[in-house]
């Protein structure tokens, strides 16, 4: 059996190619490739206050409006191209990554998704994620 899923968006191309074979002694073999085009990972902080977690990205030299920041359930993905100048030029050293960017973690609770603010400022992007707070539920006796 082979299932074959294609899948892609404006920032990049993931092809997912999973085969499963299966031989008479029940023993499965899974195949996974995955091919994604040259992405880097920027410095990522992530830690918790009281009543929310909070993410910092290095990332200088971009604008507000490069940033593809996307929260389903727990999981968050954190995109962008950072560009290069057009101008030639012969480097001696180089270590200042350019391109896509992706950075993608779990968080550990369950986010208020209506009151997340992201900021980007001197180089840095901070993402706010405020904890969903647990309800209360009281219970009544008739």
């Amino acid at each position: 059996m082979e299932d074959i899923f294609v899948s892609s968006d404006s920032m990049r191309h993931i092809w997912h190619i999973s085969e499963d074979l299966q031989n008479s002694l029940t023993e499965t073999s899974r195949w996974r490739i995955i091919s994604r085009p040259h992405a880097w990972r920027p410095p990522t902080d992530v830690y918790e206050t009281d009543n929310a977690i909070i993410v910092r990205v290095e990332v200088a030299g971009m604008r507000e409006t490069e940033f593809t920041i996307s929260l389903v359930g727990r999981n968050l993905t954190i995109r962008g191209i950072r560009q290069d100048t057009s101008e030639r030029r012969a480097y001696h050293q180089m270590e200042i990554p350019f391109g896509e960017f992706s950075t993608e973690f779990e968080l550990p609770y369950m986010i208020n998704s209506n009151n997340v603010d992201a900021i980007y400022h001197d180089g840095f992007l901070l993402i706010t994620l405020p904890i969903t707070q647990p309800k209360h539920i009281s219970v009544e006796d008739k």
